[in-house]
């Protein structure tokens, strides 16, 4: 059955038949045009002026601030109106720092007769010396000092290098 219904929409008789259809309605339609305007004449007017104006004495009354409930202000006491759901919990105050930010310039290393290379660097403002392999700051130890680079490493292996007379900000644990 669905076939028999293709082959009706596609056939040629019926794109003939609309085709036709359509040029009748557009004929149609255009020769309606062709009608008469609709009758105009001037209208009357009409003035009724209102005699009794509102009672607006009374208005005032109705609407004043003492014939309306006091609003609440419990927000979060319980009502249908009001919720906590969406209140958030009490501020909880940051967590302590557990690193601090250190500023360290490499200044050079040097060697005496019989010893390690004995590193120098700035420590904020203090000055300090350490040879190789020592401790210098909370977990920083020297790992290298060169003409150019000072290496420092801390306890999990983490490599950080200086360059000689530039100041680097490093962060360290608190102690």
């Amino acid at each position: 059955m669905t076939s028999n219904i293709t082959k009706a929409i596609r056939s040629r008789w019926l794109a003939v038949i609309t085709h036709g259809a359509l040029w009748l309605l557009l004929y149609l339609a255009v020769m309606s045009f062709r009608g008469s305007p609709p009758p105009m004449h001037e209208g009357e007017s009409v003035n009724n002026r209102i005699e009794k104006t509102a009672p607006v004495d009374k208005a005032e009354q109705l609407l004043a601030m003492k014939n309306w409930p006091q609003l609440t202000n419990l927000t979060n006491s319980v009502n249908p109106f009001f919720t906590r759901h969406f209140i958030p919990p009490p501020a909880q105050p940051p967590p302590a720092p557990t690193t601090k930010k250190i500023e360290l310039v490499y200044l050079g290393f040097y060697t005496s007769d019989g010893s390690k290379r004995q590193a120098m660097a700035q420590l904020a403002t203090n000055f300090l010396v350490a040879p190789v392999g020592s401790k210098v700051t909370a977990d920083l130890f020297v790992a290298d000092a060169s003409f150019m680079t000072l290496t420092l490493t801390n306890s999990t292996s983490q490599t950080n290098i200086l360059t000689l007379n530039v100041k680097k900000e490093l962060e360290v644990p608190i102690q």
